[in-house]
């Protein structure tokens, strides 16, 4: 999908937990994607646990390859629960590299606006 010039790649609801970095990144590759968005129900709980490192390691791997990175869902309970998490949410929110959003909505809603848009990869 292209929204607002953006190359998207959006991993689907259904799926196994996320576990490794390297493989959505070689799918974001192969479809030239500027983005990729993945359900918030896709990651498992460790990642919404800071302190296991586990969304550190996958923001910093995107990070690195320039891929944008949005969470789509609710994650109000994680966010309720972590003082950290609450932080790091907020923190990523007012960049451009990771976003944490509601659903697809949100993303066209806010890419719409041309909130920090990504100089694209081609």
């Amino acid at each position: 999908m292209e929204l607002e010039g953006i190359r998207i790649l959006e991993l689907p609801e259904d799926g196994p937990v996320v576990q490794d970095a390297s493989s959505l990144l070689s799918l974001a590759f192969e479809h030239q994607a500027d983005m990729m968005t993945i359900p918030a129900a896709r990651l498992g709980e460790s990642f919404f646990k800071l302190a296991t490192g586990v969304a550190g390691e996958l923001v910093q791997k995107f990070t690195t390859y320039r891929i944008r990175l949005t969470i789509l869902g609710d994650i109000s309970a994680q966010v309720a629960n972590s003082n950290a998490l609450r932080s790091f949410v907020y923190e990523a929110n007012k960049g451009s590299q990771l976003w944490f959003l509601e659903n697809r909505e949100a993303l066209v809603e806010r890419l719409a606006r041309g909130s920090q848009s990504p100089t694209s990869r081609s």
